[in-house]
């Protein structure tokens, strides 16, 4: 458990408590929090139990990944839950993209807030990108053309959902219909809705109550795959694409 010591403290100051303070939070003595910091000690089971029901972290994450290279962003409150939202750096302290692989898109609405989903993403990095959380997830179906079926579009997270502006793209995961990629006006004010529509006409709009959208991904810029075989398609093939740049950018936001 060679992380669970800078864990403990990483995160006891990321809350702004005193060793004694944190220990009366837990049940513990303040010797005890001592012991685990410095590594004198390691916390029993039943001790990484309570870490974990406190922070509201997987035991597995607390014990084998190094907390201090996520950023303080990277914890949210949901709620009356502070948990880890999973944003991953690399040494650099730069951030990476988390590649959503096609067939794995279907089981981003169960693991989208689990940082052991998130960590075992592949990523790379784009160096052009604004500041922000990027993600890059694939495009199925005709709604949104010309971004293309097999397709992927790169988004940056969007902390409140207020900041959505109308006639913009996004890439939306809700409760009833998981990722999908439209074009969102912000009703919020008169109907506390959003409403997606689809650049196709063949597909009509529709209106999602801001209580059903669990996270909002706003357009950067779209990855063209249409000139490769589908065999070639695999993740491998797709990194490739992404680290050697041989791709078709669209990094203008598309507008109305």
């Amino acid at each position: 458990m060679k992380h669970i010591q800078a864990n403990i403290k990483h995160l006891r100051s990321l809350r702004q408590l005193s060793q004694e303070r944190f220990a009366d939070e837990l049940g513990w003595s303040r010797s005890i929090v001592g012991s685990y910091e410095e590594g004198r000690s390691e916390p029993p089971i039943d001790r990484l139990i309570d870490l974990s029901n406190y922070f509201k972290i997987p035991i597995d994450i607390l014990v084998r990944n190094d907390l201090r290279k996520a950023k303080d962003t990277s914890f949210i409150d949901i709620g009356s839950k502070r948990v880890l939202f999973p944003i991953t750096v690399n040494e650099d302290n730069e951030d990476l993209i988390e590649i959503i692989p096609a067939k794995a898109s279907a089981g981003y609405l169960s693991g989208y807030d689990d940082p052991e989903y998130i960590e075992q993403l592949q990523k790379i990095k784009l160096p052009f990108l604004p500041t922000g959380t990027h993600r890059a997830f694939p495009i199925k179906g005709d709604s949104m053309l010309p971004v293309k079926d097999g397709s992927f579009v790169v988004a940056k997270f969007v902390e409140d959902i207020q900041d959505v502006k109308s006639g913009r793209t996004y890439v939306v995961l809700t409760k009833d219909d998981g990722l999908v990629y439209k074009r969102v006006y912000n009703l919020i004010e008169d109907k506390k809705v959003l409403l997606l529509s689809s650049d196709n006409k063949v597909y009509q709009p529709y209106e999602v109550p801001i209580e059903n959208v669990l996270e909002l991904w706003e357009f950067t810029c779209c990855i063209n795959t249409q000139e490769y075989d589908e065999k070639e398609l695999k993740m491998s093939s797709i990194m490739a694409m992404f680290q050697e740049l041989k791709v078709e950018l669209e990094a203008v936001q598309k507008m109305a």
